[in-house]
């Protein structure tokens, strides 16, 4: 047994994988395939100084040391910088040396990819076995001191982030013209780490109004900088740089909103913006034997906290969820070994933890547990899988995705893995139990303020298959009005008498009598219709089945379409097209996402969406029929003409549209699907739903 002491101290002229033309290099240590240590992330620096320490246990000296160096980039597409071995046998016994190691690419070693420089001291630990095995299992193993600690106090150290920064873009001014028309149109990157934002753009404009809001985590105590950058956007061609500036989040105070007006540096102009800092307990993990829910003593603290009389005190905290991942079978062969080496990522909106590797098998067992706070109820939970590859990527190997709304508090549930679009199965199951706690009275009043954006994902792609799905769905909904005013039009025209009686009497009644409070009545008839249906077991959303088998024909063409606009993409003549099929793309997706939620709030598709409908009808009827028409309208008007004398910064917002954003659209609900589990799958059908 031998004790390996090593001092990462530095590296030198690393390779550039960001375009910004920099890195966020982090280092792995691997003996014998298994990873042994990774070192923090140096955001933005080719040549990051680390002076972290480590010390290690080998039982032999012919497995050499194993160092490669990543940039770190969120999503799990970590680019590869660099490799090099470091050969155990030919270091000096009891003696420090400075090693300086090449990096090198194994599949391009004429390439010069900088270096890393160590401290390493190697020390015999003969005598001294059973102390080393000690140190092995105390290592990998929790000790009964440990398990004794109270749970609040574990979580506190297992903290993952400390804080929100949320930053609300207000306006730019006097910004530098970058058309022929002496016009521009701008748009803002936020990043803090390896957190990034991108606005929306403002067409022909040198004073832009954005008024959008963005919230990061913030991991470090000592603050940080957020790195924020001005460009005009070019159709068909290179977005051009306008201007750049940065906040310095060690000189803000905490628990305050403060005004800045930064000017931009390399360019011309100022942007506005709002910055607040708030201290915060989001996520953590554990191993099962710590977890707070199981504690009956912090579940009724955490119900306390969530409890009724709470309703109105810290808004955004709305509840906790509690993910315990136990294991998966039956997962798909990603090496030529015909094994894997799979971890589990769970992510929920912008929170994302993951376990550790177990290498070489099928049937990994991590048994970890992962708490986030909830700040919205409509969120959904995130499970993938993934396979470790050494120098690149991880292989994807399943997901399952769960709305919080449809967890069942405490049960152990296995969950079949879906492909990467979520419409077909893949191989393998995972098995979680999932909590959720929270205030149904916060959740009702987050539903009705703009929905938490996501990181900045992949650019959008021209999809011939998509375009003809959307094109579906929009004319599936026009068709549903469509039919609505051909059954409305035979009432009139008397194709069936009794039935153009008796709408002819409900007319006359309806129109004599009618009153406003009728209209939000009106819309409650087919919620409780639709309700009492369902709680008789028929079951009224249909279209369902058929968007599944719309789905299901269309995934095994999506990787051939991907590859031809990737061709497409190389073409600057196509620059042009390619944008205006995006912009008809994504507004059909839009059109028939609202039409398909509006349609599953009524059909209780979610029916918490649903039941709070009622209450907000219910309310809007009360209102209406106690206080005259002319009051309301006038409180209204009062209101939106004075909105922006009493708080020129609001952030405007539609709460009847970030209500519907919470329901899940058609191809939302197929997606969110559980699968039945089928023990003996047909080969056949293996093969077609398997990716790849």
């Amino acid at each position: 047994m031998y004790q390996l002491d090593i001092v990462l101290k530095k590296g030198n002229n690393l390779a550039i994988r960001d375009r910004t033309g920099t890195s966020d290099p982090y280092v792995k240590f691997k003996i014998a395939g298994k990873e042994v240590f990774r070192s923090k992330t140096i955001h933005k620096n080719l040549n990051p100084v680390w002076d972290e320490r480590v010390s290690l246990l080998v039982e032999t000296l012919r497995d050499p040391l194993y160092v490669k160096v990543f940039d770190y980039d969120f999503g799990l597409q970590d680019d590869f910088m660099g490799s090099a071995y470091l050969h155990l046998e030919s270091l000096e016994h009891q003696r420090t040396l400075d090693v300086t190691l090449d990096l090198k690419d194994p599949q391009y070693p004429e390439n010069n990819l900088g270096s890393l420089d160590l401290a390493v001291t190697l020390s015999p630990k003969e005598g001294e076995m059973r102390d080393a095995t000690m140190l092995l299992r105390r290592n990998w193993k929790r000790s009964s001191k440990y398990q004794s600690m109270r749970l609040s106090d574990v979580h506190r150290k297992a903290q993952l982030w400390r804080g929100i920064v949320s930053i609300s873009l207000i306006e730019g001014r006097s910004l530098q013209p970058m058309d022929n028309n002496g016009l521009s149109d701008p748009y803002v990157k936020f990043r803090l780490g390896h957190q990034k934002y991108k606005s929306k753009t403002i067409p022909k404009t040198l004073n832009p109004q954005w008024r959008e809001q963005f919230d990061f985590h913030l991991y470090d105590e000592q603050g940080g900088f957020v790195d924020i950058t001005v460009w005009d956007k070019d159709a068909g061609k290179k977005d051009d740089f306008m201007g750049r500036c940065s906040i310095d989040l060690s000189l803000l105070s905490k628990e305050h909103t403060h005004k800045l007006d930064l000017p931009l540096e390399e360019g011309e102009g100022v942007l506005v913006l709002l910055a607040t800092l708030t201290a915060s307990a989001a996520v953590s993990i554990s191993d099962l034997s710590v977890n707070m829910l199981d504690d009956p003593h912090e579940r009724h603290q955490i119900m306390q906290r969530y409890n009724v009389w709470r309703s109105f005190h810290n808004l955004k905290d709305v509840g906790v969820v509690q993910v315990k991942v136990i294991r998966a079978e039956g997962l798909m062969a990603a090496d030529v070994t015909g094994k894997s080496d799979p971890f589990c990522v769970v992510e929920l909106s912008n929170d994302r933890l993951q376990t550790h590797t177990v290498y070489k098998n099928l049937n990994p067992e991590w048994n970890k547990v992962f708490t986030f706070n909830v700040k919205d109820i409509h969120s959904v939970l995130e499970v993938t899988v993934y396979d470790e590859d050494r120098d690149r990527s991880a292989d994807f190997l399943g997901k399952v995705v769960i709305p919080l709304l449809n967890i069942q508090n405490g049960e152990r549930k296995a969950y079949a893995l879906k492909s990467k679009e979520l419409t077909g199965p893949t191989k393998g199951v995972i098995f979680l139990e999932i909590d959720v706690i929270f205030n149904a009275v916060k959740a009702g009043l987050r539903t009705l303020i703009p929905i938490e954006q996501k990181y900045i994902e992949e650019e959008p792609k021209v999809s011939k298959q998509l375009l003809l799905r959307n094109f579906n769905r929009v004319r599936r909904c026009i068709m549903f009005l469509i039919n609505t005013g051909c059954y409305i039009n035979s009432c009139f025209e008397w194709d069936s008498p009794q039935r153009s009686i008796c709408a002819f009497v409900f007319f006359v009644i309806v129109v004599w009598n009618f009153e406003l409070y009728m209209i939000p009545l009106a819309l409650l008839l087919p919620l409780a219709w639709n309700y009492i249906l369902i709680a008789s077991g028929k079951d009224t959303r249909q279209d369902v089945q058929a968007m599944e088998d719309l789905l299901e024909d269309e995934d095994e063409d999506f990787d051939k379409d991907d590859k031809d606009s990737e061709r497409k993409g190389f073409m600057n003549k196509l620059y042009a097209i390619q944008d205006v099929c995006i912009s008809v793309q994504n507004a059909l997706d839009e059109v028939a996402s609202y039409g398909e939620r509006i349609k599953n709030t009524f059909n209780w598709t979610v029916p918490f969406l649903s039941w709070l409908a009622i209450v907000a009808l219910g309310v809007a009827t009360t209102i209406i029929y106690f206080i005259p028409l002319r009051y309301i309208v006038l409180a209204w008007g009062v209101n939106k003409f004075t909105k922006k004398l009493r708080d020129p910064y609001t952030i405007d917002n539609n709460e009847l549209l970030d209500f519907l954003s919470r329901v899940p659209s058609d191809v939302q609900v197929v997606q969110y699907r559980e699968l039945k589990l089928d023990p003996n799958p047909s080969p056949n059908k293996r093969k077609k739903n398997n990716p790849g």
